[in-house]
């Protein structure tokens, strides 16, 4: 039984081997033949679809070369056109060229027949030449021995005579025109001086070395003096200032050079008076205190003359320098109120002319401004104010004004010339200068001196306080064209070799006089 389930298992295991390897190939044969189907189908796709892309990359190739073909046309085309139109363009280029050719060699022809005729017309020109001087030669030697004079002679009385007459008839225009403008303009201008000079009235102080201080009673001075004198040292040390005390009752004198240093001496003084309490000490302190109040009030009366004269923007350090000049002196002139004085003339001078008048003014207030510290700085008082100017940035046309004011050098404006007229009128005006008597003897020397040096002049006088010149000529040496040239001469000369205010009137005199006696 047991051998019986064996074999058959074995049998049935045998089956199975048998049976599992033939239905494997079976199934195997099945797959290769559906591969096989499945592969020719995609070739056959692949050859259709090869076969589409060739047929569609023709139809490309042909219309890529039929497009290439229209554009290579059209490119042609406008070459063509284009071509076709420069060659036209050049075509008339060369007709105008051959114009123009022909238009210059007709000119040329005629520039050549032009120059055979200059030609032969400067040769004949030439032998005209020739000829006139031959002629010419033959009429001056002909002149000569009629004459009796050579050329050379004849010349020169020809110069002769004529120099007289241009002289006379110079001297007589001259004259003419001198008349005429000194009646149009001498009368504007001496109605422009005299309205400003009307309107401005300034007071004129003769300013001195000395400053007074009155005192309370003769009991002052002791206090004043100290003990061996130490009060009056100390005093005149901190202020170098000398005191003078003499027998002039109740006063103290304070001399010095120095206005500002004589003004802190007096503050410094009066104050101690007041106070009472008079000692080393006390006197260092109220010096120092007078030295402040004397700055304060310069700082304060240099914005007062700005604000009196109606000028503004001016720097703070030129109005504390402007404010200094009210103690300088210039021939006994207060420098500051002569500064506001030329400002005020000046702006009424530009207003009658037409001009800027707050220029005017600011100009003719600066124009002495290198005054206040010309004790201090090297060099004319000029050169310091056109310094000062141009340092705190004031116009061209101040710095010029200022630089030109005494005629050092040319003026640039019209405002630079009004400054010059209302200086000297301030500086002219009955009062406001004193000279000292060499000063006055010197220039009525220099006068004479300047107009003696004059050929034909005799003799010369200086009268009116130096107003005026009276020349003497010597009438053989000096006709009546003559003397009007010499008096301008001799005026130009003044002007340029004397500074003097106002004017002066040069008047030359040419007399003759015949004598005889009856017997």
């Amino acid at each position: 039984m047991t051998t019986t389930i064996i074999v058959a298992i074995v049998a049935v295991v045998v089956a199975l081997l048998i049976a599992v390897p033939v239905t494997c190939k079976v199934a195997v044969n099945n797959k290769i033949q559906k591969d096989a189907e499945i592969v020719g189908t995609a070739e056959d796709k692949a050859r259709s679809i090869i076969d589409e892309a060739l047929k569609t990359a023709e139809t490309k190739k042909r219309e890529a070369l039929l497009e290439v073909k229209e554009e290579s046309l059209r490119t042609k085309n406008e070459l063509e056109k284009e071509t076709k139109e420069r060659r036209n363009e050049l075509q008339k280029y060369e007709n105008r060229v051959l114009a123009k050719e022909s238009a210059v060699d007709k000119k040329a022809d005629a520039v050549e027949k032009r120059e055979a005729e200059c030609t032969a017309r400067a040769a004949e020109v030439q032998k005209k030449e020739k000829r006139v001087e031959e002629l010419e030669q033959k009429g001056v030697q002909e002149l000569e021995r009629v004459s009796g004079l050579t050329s050379e002679q004849a010349k020169e009385e020809l110069l002769r005579s004529v120099e007289d007459d241009v002289k006379v008839d110079v001297a007589r225009l001259y004259r003419e025109l001198e008349s005429r403008a000194k009646e149009e303009a001498g009368k504007k201008a001496k109605e422009y001086v005299v309205n400003a000079i009307q309107k401005c009235a300034v007071d004129h102080v003769a300013e001195t070395t000395i400053s007074v201080v009155q005192l309370p009673s003769d009991e002052m001075k002791g206090r004043i003096i100290g003990r061996e004198g130490r009060n009056i040292r100390t005093l005149e040390t901190l202020t170098g200032v000398d005191l003078i005390i003499d027998d002039t009752p109740e006063a103290v004198v304070l001399s010095a050079f120095d206005p500002i240093r004589r003004e802190v001496a007096r503050v410094a003084l009066e104050k101690l008076i007041v106070d009472g309490r008079i000692h080393p000490a006390r006197i260092e302190e109220m010096v120092e205190k007078a030295q402040r109040e004397v700055e304060a009030q310069i700082r304060e009366d240099g914005e007062n003359a700005a604000m009196d004269v109606g000028v503004h923007g001016i720097h703070p350090e030129l109005l504390k320098l402007l404010g200094r000049m009210k103690f300088r002196s210039s021939y006994g002139q207060n420098a500051l109120r002569h500064s506001i004085e030329v400002a005020q003339l000046s702006g009424m001078l530009a207003g009658e002319v037409g001009v800027d008048v707050r220029m005017a003014k600011r100009a003719g207030l600066l124009h002495d401004i290198g005054k206040s510290i010309d004790h201090e700085v090297e060099g004319s008082h000029i050169q310091i104010g056109v310094d000062l100017c141009k340092k705190y940035k004031e116009s061209q046309i101040v710095i010029n004004t200022v630089a030109s004011h005494h005629g050092d050098c040319e003026p640039e404006s019209l405002i630079a010339c009004i400054v010059q007229a209302a200086d000297a009128i301030s500086a002219a005006r009955p009062g406001a200068r004193r000279e000292t008597l060499e000063t006055y003897t010197n220039r009525l020397k220099q006068l004479e001196d300047i107009t003696n040096q004059f050929k034909g002049v005799d003799k010369s006088f200086a009268i009116q306080a130096g107003r005026e010149i009276r020349v003497m000529v010597v009438p053989e040496h000096v006709n009546d064209a003559d003397m009007v040239l010499l008096a301008r001469d001799i005026a130009k000369q003044i002007e340029a070799e004397l500074e003097y205010p106002g004017q002066i009137k040069v008047n030359v005199i040419r007399e003759s006089r015949a004598i005889d006696y009856a017997k």
